[in-house]
């Protein structure tokens, strides 16, 4: 890994770690389905504008299907529920819950392969959970009315992430940047339909659509950039551990500008999630440091 692809690799952890403080200012006035809705928006709007400069097509006909599973559970879905869950939980647990999605993505890849678990990849799964735990035991939101169902919906946004990341893999008819673009209008359709049932709880304040610009423009539009750009210089096993810095920029962001605490207990379980993630997807850090020499 160059020196240029590290700098890729940190900046897009430190953007999708800042997705969870953006969320945090948004949700509580637009509500998650109108955040959502913006976020996804926003981002099929800039993708546009960069497939027209590239002249990419979306053959849309041919491959509505592929995009719309995509848009559903890689944007759709985990956004609202990371929006609803950001209702009760801090911007800091939000992304280390996050970090849980290789575990899920290994797990649902063995069940659609049919492959029984490897036993590190069930050692990593119990120190994912056994971290979570000890995030949720200890640190005072967790004791908060409505805490565990915020968890669990976080958690299952995580799950859709592993379901999506699986379809994907397995699906390699369409190229990187057209999944992302297509998905993200998939997603704004499949948003609409909700929107009439759905309230803004207090008209947004200039600061709060700032937050709505950069989560839609920035923390989608532009990361998925860099991330394909990772992707094809570096290759998809190097560009997972991403999700191990997450959370890191999460906390941060977290601590510095919305003046969240940090625990003990938070660093000890985000550590223990980050190693589970790395058993469970079979990631060797030793790789990583020497390919950093590169």
């Amino acid at each position: 890994m160059n020196l240029s692809s590290l700098i890729r690799l940190i900046l897009l952890a430190a953007i999708w770690g800042g997705s969870f403080l953006f969320t945090r200012i948004g949700v509580p006035d637009l509500g998650a389905v109108f955040l959502v809705e913006y976020r996804v928006g926003l981002a099929a709007l800039f993708l546009l504008f960069v497939a027209m400069f590239l002249r990419k097509p979306l053959n849309v006909g041919q491959h509505w299907r592929h995009y719309l599973v995509l848009g559903v559970f890689n944007a759709a879905l985990p956004f609202m529920l990371f929006g609803f869950a950001a209702l009760t939980l801090s911007a800091s647990a939000l992304s280390i819950l996050n970090a849980t999605t290789p575990i899920w993505g290994a797990i649902i890849g063995a069940a659609w392969s049919r492959q029984p678990l490897s036993g590190r990849t069930v050692l990593g799964l119990g120190l994912g959970v056994a971290g979570v735990g000890l995030i949720v035991g200890f640190d005072h939101w967790a004791a908060q009315p409505g805490a565990g169902i915020a968890i669990a919906a976080a958690l299952l946004a995580t799950v859709c992430y592993g379901i999506a990341t699986t379809y994907a893999r397995n699906a390699t008819h369409v190229d990187s940047f057209s999944n992302a673009h297509g998905s993200m209008w998939a997603a704004s359709l499949f948003i609409v339909p909700a929107l009439p049932f759905a309230s803004v709880t207090a008209p947004p304040s200039t600061g709060v659509m700032l937050a709505v610009v950069a989560l839609g423009v920035v923390c989608t539009g532009i990361a998925f950039l860099l991330y394909f750009r990772l992707v094809r210089d570096i290759g998809g096993t190097s560009t997972l551990t991403v999700t191990f810095l997450i959370p890191v920029f999460g906390i941060l962001w977290g601590h510095l500008l919305l003046g969240e605490a940090v625990t003990l207990s938070m660093i000890a379980g985000s550590l223990i999630v980050i190693l589970g993630t790395a058993l469970s997807t079979g990631f060797n850090p030793a790789v990583l440091l020497l390919r950093l020499k590169c």
